[in-house]
C-alpha cells in the first residue's frame, strides 16, 4: 500500500522521478414516473417509518449543489429529505456528482463522488449521522497516468472478507485501448472516449493500493456497480459505445469474488424491454425483492426495474416517484434513527 504525501513533499518526489497516490483536501419511450417537490414529509408519513428505511444519495443540474438525498419506506415512493444540501463541493471543479455512499461496519458512511470533468481522481468525505460531514479530500487515484481524460462515477463496495473497501471507477486514457477506438469524438469537449475500469482498494481511506485494470471486455464501460447476489456478485454497468450505433444499455457480468476477475458480460437485459439510453443503474434489496434503478437521462427520467431472481426483470416504472431534478446516485438502507434524525435536521446550505 502506498501511504499519501503533503501537496508540498509530492511534488519535489515526482520531480525527483517517483510517483505515489496523494490523498488532498426514436423508439417508443416507456411510461415516465411521476416526480414530486421538493416538500417536507407529513408527520403521519414519519410516523409509520419502519425499522428499516431507504436512502437515495443524489445530485441535480451540473452537482454544484451538493449532496441531495432522497428517503424512501417502500422502494417505490422517494421523497426529498428537505431543507436543501448537507454538503456542498469544495474541491477540484466544485461539483459533486454521481454520489456514492455506503455504510462500513463500525457506522461510518463513506462517499465517493466524480469532482470533476477532466481530471485523475475523485472526492471523499465520511460522516456518521449524513448531516455533519468531514473534511472533503481528493483522491489523485489516476495521476500516475498522466494521459488520463477524466476519472467517473465512483463506486464503493465493502469486502467483509478482506475487511477492507474497493473503489471502481471509469476511466479513459489517451492511446489506451486504442484497436476498440471509436471513429468520431463525443461529449461536449469532443474527446475520444473509450472508457475502462480500473480500481484501488482501502481500510482507512488515507492509504490507497496502486490503481489497477478492475474488467475489460473490449468495449468502454461505465456506471458500474457491484452487487452479492446469492454466492455470487454481479456487476451491473453501462455499455458505452458509440459505433457503429450507440448502445448505452445496461449488462451484467459475474464473478464468485466481489473484486474479481468477472466474466464476459452477457447481452443487454434492458434494450428490448426499456428502449431508451440508459446509466448510473444502482441496486437496492428489499424483502425477497430487488430493485434497480437507472437514470433514463436523454429522456429525463428514472426507471425502475424489480427482480426476484436477478434474472427476469419487470418494468415498474409506472409505480415510481421520485423528487424532481434526480439524477446518477446510490439508494441505500439506513436505521429507522438515521432517517428520523435527518428529517428533523435543517442544513441550511
Amino acid at each position: 500500500m502506498q501511504r499519501f504525501l503533503p501537496r508540498s513533499l509530492c511534488v519535489l518526489l515526482c520531480l525527483a522521478g517517483l510517483h505515489s497516490l496523494t490523498l488532498q483536501a426514436a423508439p417508443s419511450e416507456p411510461l415516465a414516473p411521476s416526480t414530486t417537490a421538493l416538500s417536507a414529509p407529513s408527520d403521519a408519513s414519519q410516523a409509520a417509518l419502519p425499522e428499516t428505511c431507504y436512502l437515495f444519495s443524489y445530485f441535480t443540474k451540473n452537482g454544484q449543489d451538493g449532496l441531495q438525498l432522497a428517503w424512501s419506506s417502500d422502494g417505490y415512493t422517494w421523497k426529498a429529505v428537505p431543507g436543501g444540501s448537507f454538503i456542498k463541493p469544495v474541491i477540484e471543479d466544485k461539483i459533486m456528482r454521481d454520489p456514492c455512499i455506503q455504510q462500513g461496519p463500525d457506522g461510518t458512511f463513506h462517499m465517493v463522488w466524480t469532482s470533476s470533468w477532466s481530471t485523475g481522481g475523485f472526492g471523499y468525505a465520511s460522516s456518521r449521522d449524513l448531516i455533519h460531514w468531514s473534511e472533503q479530500r481528493y483522491v489523485p487515484a489516476m495521476k500516475h497516468e498522466p494521459l488520463v481524460q477524466n476519472t467517473w462515477a465512483p463506486e464503493l463496495s465493502y469486502d467483509a472478507a478482506k475487511a477492507e473497501w474497493i473503489i471502481i471507477w471509469s476511466s479513459t486514457i489517451t492511446g489506451r485501448f486504442s484497436d476498440t477506438d471509436p471513429k468520431r469524438p463525443e461529449g461536449s469537449g469532443k474527446q475520444i472516449l473509450n472508457h475502462r475500469l480500473y480500481s484501488t482498494r482501502t481500510k482507512d481511506f488515507i492509504t490507497f493500493t496502486p490503481t489497477s485494470l478492475f474488467y475489460d471486455d473490449g468495449y468502454s464501460v461505465i456506471d458500474a456497480t457491484l452487487v452479492p447476489v446469492a454466492d455470487r456478485f454481479a456487476m451491473v454497468l453501462k455499455d458505452e459505445r458509440t459505433e457503429p450505433e450507440p448502445r448505452k444499455d445496461l449488462r451484467l457480468a459475474w464473478s464468485r469474488s466481489l473484486t474479481g476477475p468477472y466474466g464476459t458480460s452477457a447481452p443487454s437485459f434492458t434494450q428490448a424491454m426499456l428502449p431508451v439510453w440508459l446509466e448510473g443503474p444502482t441496486v437496492l434489496k428489499i424483502g425477497e425483492k430487488w430493485f434497480l434503478y437507472a437514470d433514463a437521462y436523454r429522456n429525463k427520467h428514472y426507471v425502475l426495474l424489480t427482480s426476484t431472481d436477478f434474472a427476469s426483470w419487470k418494468d415498474e416504472t409506472p409505480a415510481l416517484s421520485y423528487p424532481a431534478g434526480l439524477r446518477h446516485g446510490t439508494a441505500f438502507a439506513v436505521k429507522r434513527e438515521i432517517l428520523e434524525a435527518l428529517l428533523k435536521s435543517k442544513p441550511g446550505i
